[in-house]
Parts: structure tokens; sequence; C-alpha cells
């Protein structure tokens, strides 16, 4: 075991960066093929348990040490949720990395470690899985951040706006009581936290259906496609929130069917106006400080332009929508 000492004191070396702790895990596993491939005592199934355990508590403790509970509602208190969102990414890369490393050398110990990957990870699929649970709060503020600055037009915007501003409130609320947790979120032995966060996303899953009731209202409230796609454009971010994405989806339909009439029309105008063109009839749709060429083709791009807008955002749509009949038409 004493190949492994210095690779192992630089693994729990706190002042090391997260980067370079992934740089250690092929050296490690490297090292325990060969401690398993030489070794006449140190190369049965319960001791290399044992030892990539021990390994995934040394991951988890650095990580730990780079990004703990206390850092991340400072950073979510600073308006830097951002900040708080890559540094939990980078851990969930580390872990993820880790893990790469073992599945290559066991390959290459030609399947001799038998052993089931739930009994070696299960600390480090915890911890994982707590990552993925806070990164799920940070990019939820991020997203819920953006409802400080919408304004709503229309004859119901005033009312719809105000709404808006209340569910922005509601949802800081939310994020200031679930902070008032006493103990560090990213300790995987504090199994509340699963309660507290489970409370936390049901508020939030009601600040969603009022928002998409409001998304409804005020969509049915334009009167145009290019408003349309304005309002869904404000709300960028939380529109593939399950909820709010449900109640989209009837609404998209309808995006396309406006859609498909304005190509229609935009047809009829291109095929009536070409015909005056052609004539030269002084009917024809070109301004009377441009000659014929120029004239036809300034009128053309506009009415390209017309259609070109709406069709570059249906083409952002969901999937699902996509494969409707009514967007192959279109």
């Amino acid at each position: 075991m004493q190949t492994l000492l210095e690779l192992f004191n630089q693994l729990t070396d706190q002042a090391k960066e997260l980067n370079d702790v992934a740089d250690l895990f092929v050296p490690i596993m490297h090292t325990i093929l060969l401690v398993w491939t030489y070794s006449q005592h140190y190369n049965t199934p319960s001791r290399l348990v044992v030892l990539i355990r021990e390994i995934c508590n040394a991951i988890i403790n650095q990580c730990r040490t780079h990004i703990a509970g206390t850092e991340i509602f400072g950073f979510i208190q600073g308006g830097e949720s951002e900040e708080a969102h890559s540094k939990l990414t980078l851990a969930l890369d580390v872990c993820s990395k880790f893990k790469d490393a073992y599945f290559e050398y066991k390959a290459k110990a030609k399947n001799q470690w038998k052993i089931t990957t739930n009994a070696l990870f299960v600390r480090l699929d915890s911890f994982s899985e707590r990552c993925q649970d806070i990164m799920h709060l940070t990019s939820t503020i991020m997203k819920f951040n953006k409802l400080e600055k919408i304004d709503i037009g229309n004859t119901k915007g005033k009312t719809l706006t105000a709404s808006v501003g209340q569910i922005h409130t509601e949802f800081n609320k939310a994020v200031e009581e679930f902070m008032t947790v006493q103990y560090d979120i990213m300790d995987i032995e504090k199994r509340q936290f699963d309660d507290d966060f489970y409370k936390f996303r049901q508020s939030i899953k009601e600040l969603e259906r009022r928002l998409a009731s409001i998304l409804t209202q005020g969509f049915d409230d334009c009167d145009t496609i290019i408003g349309k796609f304005k309002l869904l454009d404000s709300f960028e971010g939380l529109l593939n929130r399950p909820i709010i994405q449900d109640e989209l989806e009837k609404k998209h339909i309808t995006l396309l069917e406006l859609y498909k009439q304005d190509l229609k029309t935009v047809g009829a105008i291109f095929m009536e106006g070409k015909a005056l063109v052609d004539k030269t009839d002084e009917r024809a749709p070109i301004s009377n400080n441009l000659p014929p060429i120029a004239g036809a083709l300034n009128w053309t791009s506009g009415l390209l332009e017309r259609i070109k807008e709406p069709m570059d955002k249906l083409t952002l749509l969901s999937q699902s929508i996509q494969d409707r009949e009514e967007y192959k038409d279109v």
C-alpha cells in the first residue's frame, strides 16, 4: 500500500484545486490495478471495496471543502447563483470522472473485479444526487429572477405584470425560508434535507401553475403572432418547466395555425403583387423612389422578413410539437 501513499496525500490535500484532484484518479486506479496484480495479500474483493469507498469519502470531503452549504447560501444571497451552479457542476464532474476511471481499470482487470457497483459508490452516488438537487435550486433561482424585469403589454398588461411581480416576491420568500435550515445542505448524512427540499419544490410548483395561467392570459391578449412570440421570449428559461410547458403546448398549436394563415396571406400578396410587377402596372407594390428591380427586391425582402422571424421561433419549439402534422404542413 506504500505505493499509494503519495497519491492519497495529494488526494486529501485541502489546498488542492478540484480540477487537480480529478487528475489523480487515473494514477490511483493504475496503481491499485498493479497492487491487485502483484500483491499476494491485498487482492481480495473485500479489501478493494474498502479502498474504493475510502477514496469516494476523500473525494466527497474535497468537494465539500471547495463548495460548502454556507457558501452556496452566501452566493444566493449575494445574487451570484450562477457561481454556486458552476461550482456544483465541477463537483459533479469530479465524481463522474472517478467512476469513469474505475470502470476503465475494471475493464483492464479483465473482469476480475466482480463487485456490484452499488457496494462501491453508494455514498458517492448519494452525494452526486445531493449536488443535482442543489443545482436544481440554483437553476430555479436564476430562472425565476428574470421575472423581476418582465413587463407585459396589451390591454391586460398592467394587471398581469403586477401578478408576475407578486409571484417573484413569493418565490423569494420560499427561497429565504429554505435557507433557514440549521444544517449543511452538502452533508449527505443530514436526511432532513429531503423533506425540506420537497416542501420547497411543492411551493415552486404552485407558483409555476399561477405563472402558466398568467402566460396563457397574456398569450390570448396578444393580437399578432410577433407579439405572442415576444411574450414567450420574455419568459425564456421558464418555458421548459414541465407545468408551464404542458399548459403552453395547446397555445403552440394555436401559434402554428395562426402562422399557417399568415403564410397563405403572404403567399397571396406575393402572387398578386408579382403579377402587377411583371406587367409593370402602376399599382405594383414598388416604392416610387426606387427603380423596378431594386423596388421588387425591396418588396419581396419585406415579405420574407415577415415570415422568417416566426419560422425561426417555431423551429425552437419542443420535439412533440415538431412531430405534429400541423408543424410539418407549415
